[in-house]
């Protein structure tokens, strides 16, 4: 199959986000007689490659699986992996997975524990949530969480500003919620108000994935950016704002610009995987007014001398969201149980 190529032979790959750090990275592999790829589609452990050769399919060799002990290890959309030609030279075989500089990932759906990567070594997350039926303070404070432990910085984006008239006061109140001022976006896909706004985030080089519930119009911005019709949308129900599950699998685009965008399927359920870290972050004004409790355990529910719930009586903090980070706080405890379980048993 010839020797794989130099890193000053890996031209095709600099647009999608190839640079010196990660030839460094990749050093010891290239000795191995392995190629770094980029995984821009993933769908049922087949894999979609761009190579120095251009696109490949592949899938995890044989020895990889074996490996592998945790789902989170297999490759994702976003991964640089190391590879090797099949035979024939057309397919591809995935021998290892570079370390990943940043992940959005979340509790597989279910019982299981397991961790699933969303997207992998992102720049930017698009926290996409509409201004109609779909504005739901409580998932966006979700996202948050998971954005802050991803390494990524967030940007929300508000489509469907077009479709109410309190669009404006929205973007307030999700300013109010957003973590470490994380910007605020009115868009609409749909007729392009607000997207100009996004061009300082598509810059050259750089990764941004776009998150939130079916039928928000992740596809449709998308669609925009690129400048024609190159992903599938659907129609949302008129009931509830909420739509069919038109992108069935992860994708990495390539923008005119040189930006890159991971499209992702909607999720029906976001579950917090080891998120104690973007709690606070996302928490941050909750957690500022914890030390002035009563008692430094306090748990902000019907002890005495609480400065929480304290500041919810006078109206400084809403109920609602106390409410829901004791319920993440409970998530968080009870994920650290599972985890600590399934270790000891594998142990």
């Amino acid at each position: 199959m010839g020797t794989p190529p130099s890193g000053h032979e890996r031209g095709p790959l600099v647009p999608y986000g190839w640079d010196p750090g990660w030839e460094s990275l990749f050093a010891p592999l290239g000795e191995q007689g392995l190629a770094p790829a980029r995984v821009i589609l993933e769908h049922t452990h087949i894999y979609t490659l761009m190579t120095e050769r251009g696109e490949a399919l592949a899938r995890v060799s044989g020895r990889f699986r074996h490996r592998a002990r945790e789902r989170q290890e297999f490759p994702a959309v976003g991964d640089w992996v190391a590879y090797r030609w099949e035979e024939d030279g057309r397919r591809a075989r995935i021998h290892g997975v570079l370390p990943r500089r940043s992940r959005f990932s979340r509790k597989t759906a279910g019982l299981t524990t397991d961790e699933q990567i969303v997207a992998a070594n992102i720049d930017t997350v698009f926290i996409v949530m509409g201004c109609d039926d779909d504005f739901n303070p409580r998932r966006l404070e979700r996202y948050l969480v998971l954005s802050s432990e991803s390494g990524a910085e967030p940007v929300v984006l508000l489509n469907k500003a077009d479709k109410v008239p309190d669009a404006p006061e929205k973007q307030r109140e999700t300013e109010r919620l957003a973590a470490r001022g994380a910007p605020v976006h009115l868009t609409s896909a749909r007729t392009g108000q607000g997207l100009d706004a996004l061009e300082s985030f598509l810059v050259a080089g750089r990764t941004i994935a776009l998150l939130g519930s079916s039928g928000v119009g992740k596809s449709t911005i998308i669609n925009r950016l690129v400048g024609r019709e190159m992903l599938r949308t659907a129609e949302v129900r008129e009931s509830d704002s909420r739509g069919r599950h038109t992108t069935r699998h992860r994708q990495l685009v390539l923008l005119p610009g040189g930006a890159m965008v991971i499209d992702t399927p909607g999720m029906r359920e976001l579950q917090l995987w080891d998120a104690s870290e973007g709690v606070s972050e996302t928490f941050e004004d909750i957690e500022a007014l914890a030390p002035a409790c009563r008692f430094r355990d306090c748990r902000h529910r019907a002890e005495p001398g609480c400065a929480v719930r304290a500041a919810v009586e006078r109206g400084e903090l809403p109920a609602g969201r106390l409410a829901h980070y004791l319920k993440l706080q409970e998530e968080r405890r009870e994920f650290e149980k599972k985890v600590k379980g399934k270790r000891q048993k594998r142990d």
